[in-house]
């Protein structure tokens, strides 16, 4: 196929030197494969990096504390990334004697696997002839070939998955799927592609109809959910209440004991609140200081933040863990408690 033959010649020219490239280590593979979902190369290097530092190989994942885990991780959000590689990891040392398993199917089993990244482990590691299926690859697909479709439904997956086959170089698969991710990454761009210094020029779709703008078919967006939530800083005996969460988007993440309101509140609002009698009641207690609001930008969610500074006269006694200060920065948080904690409460 010309498409395939051209995009491997432009990656022989223009491909990115990256440590996960050119070899055949299934774990370390896995690893970047895992960071740069919904991450971009730039930014999920440097974590690649301290990650295989800190955890060679997929034993020492596995026998990890998973606090340290989630702390190595914190900052990449989606942090069910983290959850999910720690328990494959142990699956692999428990199931597969340490090895990862050659075998399509059975990576695809793993949690945390879905069919792009089984693909380019399968492909990259074990030269397994299957085609890699992300944004970047239904975008470069949809403009040359003009396939009007959102990927999202049924019929779209299906199609772009065949012409993925169709066009996946079967006795170098690596080659081909290394080039088609790149190729996506920094020629066929979602805003200003490079369309034109590009091999596809003649024959692209999208490019000769004047739809670069159009291809590939979006989704509509989902209307994002705002959430207020008043952050509790509560200190007692020169310690500070925090607590690990067990559900949500910051499961095993630690934070400060929290407040969520249908709208910014006042103190007044808030310290008559039923949640607030719940923690306080019957309680001494001082407002040292009530920090700005904090934005936090999450997929489909936005997060309006603040963070009540409050000194305790005695101890709450709900479920609350009470640690120093100094060592909060030790604890796996979320980057909305990151930005506090740089910005206000550790200085």
């Amino acid at each position: 196929m010309v498409f395939s033959k051209k995009l491997v010649d432009w990656y022989k020219v223009n491909k990115r030197d990256l440590p996960w490239r050119d070899i055949s280590n299934a774990y370390r593979i896995w690893i970047s494969e895992i960071i740069l979902q919904q991450t971009k190369v730039s930014q999920g290097l440097p974590y690649y990096l301290k990650f295989i530092d800190t955890f060679p190989n997929v034993a020492d994942l596995a026998n990890a504390n998973l606090d340290n885990v989630m702390k190595i991780w914190q900052g990449l959000g989606y942090y069910s990334r983290a959850r999910n590689m720690h328990t494959t990891a142990k699956i692999i040392v428990n199931d597969y004697n340490g090895e990862f398993p050659n075998d399509y199917t059975q990576i695809l089993a793993l949690p945390g696997i879905g069919p792009y990244t089984a693909a380019a482990i399968s492909s990259f590691a074990f030269n397994l002839p299957n085609a890699v299926v992300d944004g970047n690859v239904v975008r470069v697909l949809s403009r040359v070939f003009g396939l009007n479709l959102d990927f999202n439904s049924k019929i779209g997956k299906e199609k772009f998955y065949e012409l993925a086959d169709k066009c996946l170089i079967k006795n170098n698969p690596s080659l081909y799927n290394s080039a088609i991710m790149d190729f996506g990454s920094i020629q066929c761009l979602y805003k200003s592609p490079n369309c034109y210094n590009c091999p596809m020029q003649d024959f692209c779709f999208a490019f000769n109809k004047n739809l670069i703008n159009k291809l590939p078919k979006k989704s509509k967006k989902v209307k994002k959910k705002i959430k207020f939530i008043n952050f509790l800083v509560i200190d007692f005996n020169d310690r500070v209440a925090v607590l690990k969460k067990n559900s949500g988007i910051w499961k095993d993440m630690y934070e400060f004991p929290s407040i969520e309101t249908k709208k910014e509140v006042d103190l007044d609002s808030l310290t008559n609140s039923d949640n607030w009698d719940s923690i306080f009641k019957y309680r001494d207690f001082d407002i040292l200081n009530v920090s700005k609001s904090y934005t936090h930008q999450l997929t489909h969610q936005k997060i309006i933040a603040k963070f009540w500074h409050i000194s305790s006269k005695s101890d709450l006694k709900k479920n609350l863990d009470f640690v120093k200060k100094s060592n909060l920065n030790s604890l796996p948080m979320s980057r909305l408690m990151e930005k506090f904690l740089e910005s206000n409460y550790l200085k």
